[in-house]
């Protein structure tokens, strides 16, 4: 092609852009919310898998927290409740169905504590389990550091996670469910998981990408989990509410928020 010919065919394409773009489709109108509800795992009184000591919520000043906390994700609104099974896990219809017919005590889990009862309260007939396989592959980020020399790199940011995991434990001693949530939830502590997990990524090179390549899974299981939440939203006038663990909240919360047909709602907007 010549030169010549080559500047009429962008002109012609800056003239077609214009139009072009006129005729993208408009955002709808409405947008369905979601509030993704990062949650500490209550079915480890004690120690959980992390070393973050967790009482036990089934105590009476727990028990009173948690329907604090209900009352709050009330004023939400849910048209439903999606919660941290794999899709298809049968346990849910079954404990859920159980439970409303009196048959079922709640276990610790927050599933139960937080989902099935919020769900009763609202007269849900069902919640909605929206989870996904994924891979892990952490011991092959382990290998390629001790291979490279830069095992303290990761101890680094291993401790720096734990560093987390102490400071809520220590913050939900001392606190109600609902403002350990709070500070669970809140943006500064997100984004400072969201940048350790991207630290991970620093360990690699050409032709062994262990950290980038654990950071891509992670982002893999979470896309999974975010395109199950969005089977369940039917209308833009759904009203979703997420319950999982606090390690994906940062994850799918961009995801949400980054959506254009959906509006991410946070716990904080629903405290008095």
């Amino acid at each position: 092609m010549t030169t010549r010919s080559v500047v009429l065919s962008l002109s012609l394409l800056a003239i077609a852009l214009p139009s072009l773009a006129q005729e993208v489709p408009p955002s709808p109108g409405g947008r369905a919310e979601v509030l993704v509800l990062g949650t500490y795992h209550m079915a480890n009184p004690g120690r959980d898998i992390h070393n973050m000591r967790a009482d036990d919520v089934l105590a009476a000043k727990r028990q009173a927290e948690i329907a604090e906390l209900i009352a709050v994700l009330k004023r939400f609104r849910p048209t439903k409740i999606a919660v941290e099974r794999n899709v298809g896990d049968e346990r849910i219809p079954r404990d859920y169905a159980d439970y409303l017919a009196g048959k079922h005590e709640l276990t610790r889990n927050e599933i139960e504590q937080i989902g099935f009862r919020l769900a009763k309260e609202l007269g849900h007939s069902a919640l909605y389990a929206v989870d996904a396989d994924g891979e892990f592959p952490y011991p092959r980020l382990v290998k390629y550091a001790q291979a490279t020399g830069r095992s303290k790199e990761l101890d680094a940011i291993s401790d720096a996670f734990g560093a987390e995991v102490k400071a809520q434990g220590e913050y939900l001693a001392s606190h109600t469910i609902l403002e350990a949530l709070l500070y669970i939830n809140a943006d500064d502590k997100v984004a400072r998981e969201i940048g350790l997990h991207q630290r991970m990524a620093h360990l690699g090179e050409n032709g062994d990408w262990a950290g980038a390549d654990l950071l891509a899974d992670w982002y893999r299981r979470n896309a999974r989990i975010f395109t199950n939440v969005t089977r369940i939203v039917n209308s833009p006038d759904e009203r979703v509410l997420v319950v999982f663990g606090a390690g994906h909240l940062g994850l799918l919360r961009d995801a949400v928020s980054n959506d254009p047909t959906l509006k991410l709602r946070g716990l904080a907007d629903f405290v008095r």
